[in-house]
């Protein structure tokens, strides 16, 4: 049964808690909607720390070239916070309310209106499902007025060592790799995929399917029907598995639109398993 809590303000600054078998989530919705802990037998997951975690990317994933975009013969201008670029879309800055829980606690929804600095009118939803094994982010925008490109995904920040001695491996089969440019932004290229370490975009037309190993302790499966992944791990703490819409930069090179018969939906579901 779903508990309808849109007008309980005090939601708004609550972080809420699902547990499922010995899986445990939060998710912070004043923080972006981001997802602070994913605990399996007590074992965190997702690197610690306020830009960490899990967060949703949306209305755009990865960088927008020079923070530009259009939309017909209409240019638009998003803050630049990466170099000369855009990244990551501004719903992880923004504040989301709490519109649904369950008395299982094992599901929940949010919800923000798209505003300033987003040129558009519209909604974004995110749901959370949680389970003894796995976890399922499906997010959705949708216009309230003019059509508009739209692209959303998620950054999970995976620790890199749990604990056990050993790093994760990342293992995947994709189609191709986006040529990346010095710019950092795909090239319009596409290559065989590339040994590591990345910091690139990944097709798979298939839908994503990649698997992380920490060895003699878990297996974790990040699958998407959505046909792009950013793998990234270049850092020695963490790496960073993103499946998302569309590739770096697709505002402009490949635009989806969002229309009013015509959302943008894309989910994603994590599988685990223990190997000890």
């Amino acid at each position: 049964m779903v508990v309808d809590v849109t007008n309980d303000e005090t939601k708004d600054s609550t972080q809420v808690r699902l547990r499922a078998g010995d899986a445990e989530l939060t998710v912070d919705p004043r923080h972006g909607c981001r997802l602070t802990s994913l605990r399996v037998a007590g074992v965190e997951l997702l690197r610690q720390g306020a830009k960490y975690g899990a967060f949703p990317m949306v209305p755009w994933c990865g960088r927008i070239e020079l923070g530009q975009f259009r939309n017909g013969g209409e240019r638009h201008q998003m803050p630049v916070n990466s170099g000369p670029h855009a990244i990551h879309g501004t719903g992880r800055d923004t504040a989301w309310r709490t519109v649904g829980a369950n008395d299982g606690e094992q599901t929940a929804a949010f919800t923000y209106d798209l505003a300033d600095p987003w040129p558009y009118s519209g909604r974004v939803t995110q749901l959370v499902e949680l389970t003894a094994d796995s976890l399922t982010l499906t997010m959705g925008v949708e216009t309230y007025d003019n059509s508009f490109p739209a692209q959303a995904g998620w950054h999970p920040w995976f620790r890199r060592n749990l604990g056990t001695g050993k790093d994760v491996e990342v293992a995947f089969d994709a189609g191709w790799q986006e040529e990346r440019g010095d710019d950092h932004l795909p090239t319009g290229r596409r290559i065989a995929p590339l040994p590591g370490p990345w910091d690139d975009c990944f097709g798979m037309p298939d839908g994503v399917d990649v698997t992380l190993t920490w060895p003699g302790a878990l297996e974790l499966k990040v699958a998407s029907r959505a046909e792009w992944v950013v793998i990234y791990d270049e850092q020695d703490e963490a790496v960073c598995v993103e499946p998302q819409s569309g590739p770096p930069n697709g505002l402009n090179t490949l635009p989806r639109l969002v229309t009013p018969i015509d959302p943008l939906e894309i989910s994603t579901t994590w599988t685990w398993r223990p190997l000890a």
